[in-house]
C-alpha cells in the first residue's frame, strides 16, 4: 500500500466538503433540504468532526485502492502461496512477466474517476437514498450528498489509480 498516496487522497473529502457545501454552491439547499441552521451548525467540535472526517476518509481510500487498482486480484489470489513469493519459482516467474507486461494497464487518472463515478451511483446512491427515505428527507438532499460523495469518490479515485503502487 502507498500510504503517501492514501493519506493525500483522504484530503479530497474534506477539500470538495469544503467547496460543495459553502455558499459558493450548495450550503443553503443542503441546509434547508437537513433541516439546518447556520446556528445549529456552530455547535459542533470541529477538531472531532474534522480529524474523524479525515481518518474515515482514509479508510475510504484504502478501500477504494481496491477497486481503482486490478492488479490487486492477482495479489489477492496467490497471496497465500509460497510459491509466489519466491522469484526463483514458476509462480515467482509469472508473476514477474505478468506484472512487467500489465502491472501498468487500467493505471490512469481517468480509469480511478470511472470507478469513482460508478461507485457514487451504485453504492452511493442507494445508501443515501434509503437512509433520506426512511428519514423523510427531500430527494434534493439525496441529489446533494449524492453528488458530493460521487465527485469526491471519482477524485480519490483518479489520484489513488494514478499515483499509488500496487506493488
Amino acid at each position: 500500500m502507498d500510504f503517501l498516496v492514501l493519506a493525500l487522497a483522504a484530503l479530497v473529502p474534506l477539500i470538495i466538503g469544503f467547496l460543495w457545501y459553502s455558499k459558493m454552491l450548495f450550503a443553503n439547499a443542503w441546509m434547508n433540504s437537513a433541516g439546518l441552521s447556520e446556528e445549529n451548525l456552530k455547535g459542533g467540535n470541529m477538531a472531532m468532526i474534522f480529524g474523524l472526517t479525515y481518518l474515515f476518509s482514509f479508510f475510504l481510500a484504502t478501500a477504494i485502492q481496491f477497486m481503482v487498482i486490478h492488479q490487486y486480484s492477482v495479489f489477492s489470489i496467490f497471496a497465500d502461496t509460497p510459491e509466489f513469493k519466491d522469484p526463483t519459482s514458476e509462480l515467482g516467474m509469472w508473476a514477474k512477466d505478468f506484472f512487467d507486461k500489465y502491472g501498468s494497464n487500467f493505471r490512469t487518472f481517468k480509469h480511478g474517476v470511472a470507478h469513482g463515478v460508478l461507485s457514487g451511483i451504485f453504492f452511493v446512491l442507494p445508501v443515501v437514498g434509503i437512509n433520506a427515505l426512511f428519514e423523510r428527507r427531500s430527494f434534493k438532499y439525496i441529489f446533494i450528498h449524492t453528488g458530493f460523495w460521487t465527485v469526491t469518490l471519482a477524485l480519490m479515485g483518479g489520484i489513488i489509480c494514478q499515483f499509488a503502487s500496487a506493488y
